[in-house]
């Protein structure tokens, strides 16, 4: 998991980017593995990190990484480790559709997706991603657009063996 973390310690003029990089073992530990204080979430800072890690010794790269849609991060494992697929957050998503949206549509919206996200195979999860945006386009265009815009990285996840979906979140198998 990779995500910038914004603190301010008032000494600054502005707040200081600390990019981290959070590691799950095979039994589904997991474990901070890196941190900077990058230039905001440049593809440059993530570089750097993703090279510091394989120089202290991290020699087979992660099978997926997970991140928010910061392009950053993204272009910088292409760079470094082009293997690694991709996954979007999905708690960063869910902000991301709760943000397009009026709050009184909050709690339907959550549970719509967590019904598609963590449904009990990968068919279900695409059959309900497409009812998710069939509805959502009517009832608030902004929120199936943004839906969209995550693209089949969102549902990466559900390419790994079941038995890893607790790593991200609730389990995939309620």
């Amino acid at each position: 998991w990779a995500d910038g973390v914004y603190l301010q310690a008032r000494m600054e003029p502005q707040a200081e980017c600390l990019l981290v990089l959070i590691g799950a073992t095979p039994e589904g530990k997991k474990e901070l593995v890196g941190f900077q204080v990058g230039m905001r979430e440049s593809a440059q800072s993530w570089r750097e990190l993703l090279v510091d890690l394989k120089a202290r010794g991290l020699a087979i790269a992660p099978e997926l990484a997970t991140g928010d849609g910061a392009l950053g991060f993204w272009k910088a494992i292409d760079e470094v480790s082009p293997t690694i697929r991709h996954q979007r957050c999905t708690v960063h998503k869910l902000r991301n559709l709760l943000a397009h949206a009026p709050k009184r549509l909050a709690e339907e919206i959550k549970a719509d997706y967590a019904d598609m996200i963590y449904a009990d195979n990968p068919q279900v999860v695409q059959k309900r991603r497409k009812a998710f945006i069939r509805k959502w386009r009517d009832k608030c265009e902004a929120v199936a657009t943004s839906l969209v815009e995550a693209g089949d990285q969102l549902f990466t996840f559900t390419r790994l063996p079941v038995e890893q979906h607790t790593m991200f979140g609730e389990s995939w198998q309620r």
